[in-house]
């Protein structure tokens, strides 16, 4: 009886300093190449495959076409914000200071480049709102 008395202690306080460390988190990443509905499916859709896949950790996406930022909320015991860069930077988009993978880069469109290089929304054509589909 005392030993499982012992456990029994030993398993709630392990259960309550877990619970004291598992604090969802929110980061804030410039994504400046991410500024069209077709940048936001590809990259939600990339994510989504990476979450199911790994288990990672990433709770939900904001993604923000206008200001060209993505605000994550993730556990800090299963990801950091540098594994969530390097998913976007996989996904062919930049993060931050970090600049996408040559490959996947190269398989987004035109319209989700950098704009150094001729990429972004237009003139007179935003391209942050999807286009209505009968």
């Amino acid at each position: 009886m005392k030993k499982l008395l012992v456990v029994t202690v030993a398993l709630l306080s392990l259960s309550v300093a877990k619970a004291q460390n598992n604090k969802a988190l929110w980061a804030t990443i410039s994504t400046p190449n991410l500024r069209c509905w077709e940048c936001k499916k590809r990259l939600e859709d990339y994510m989504g495959r990476e979450i199911d896949q790994t288990g990672s950790g990433i709770i939900k996406m904001q993604i923000n076409l206008i200001s060209g930022t993505t605000r994550v909320q993730y556990w800090p015991d299963r990801v950091n914000v540098n594994y969530i860069q390097t998913a976007f930077n996989n996904a062919g988009f930049d993060a931050d200071t970090t600049k996408a993978t040559e490959d996947a880069y190269k398989l987004l469109p035109p319209a989700c480049k950098r704009i150094e290089e001729g990429g972004g929304p237009k003139k007179g054509k935003p391209c942050h709102l999807e286009p209505y589909k009968n």
